[in-house]
């Protein structure tokens, strides 16, 4: 499992770096699917996590989520960013849809 050190990146306020899965290249048929093909996936697993968000009171309010969660976030929700030669997405706590279990 990733760390927020081991991705080199920290989020800010509510925000959660997520690493998203990849789907499988091969399809029932045995057909393959190129890459230009595949949709972005949907699904990711959160590599590092903010601090929280802050109320209007100046108090933080601690995030829902941490690292290792699985994800499910919208589809063209968040920041892309390549850190080392690996592919990242940065959004909102509020963007990520539900964690499954």
């Amino acid at each position: 499992m990733a760390t927020a050190t081991e991705a080199k990146v920290k989020p800010l306020a509510d925000r959660v770096v997520i690493k998203p899965l990849e789907e499988t290249e091969q399809m029932k048929g045995g057909l393959y699917i190129p890459d230009t093909a595949k949709e972005k996936p949907q699904q990711g697993e959160v590599v590092a996590v903010g601090p929280g968000k802050l109320t209007d009171e100046g108090k933080r309010v601690d995030p829902e989520l941490s690292i290792g969660d699985k994800v499910l976030y919208g589809k063209y929700s968040g920041t892309e960013v390549t850190i080392e030669d690996e592919q990242y997405l940065i959004l909102r706590e509020s963007d990520v849809l539900a964690i499954v279990s």
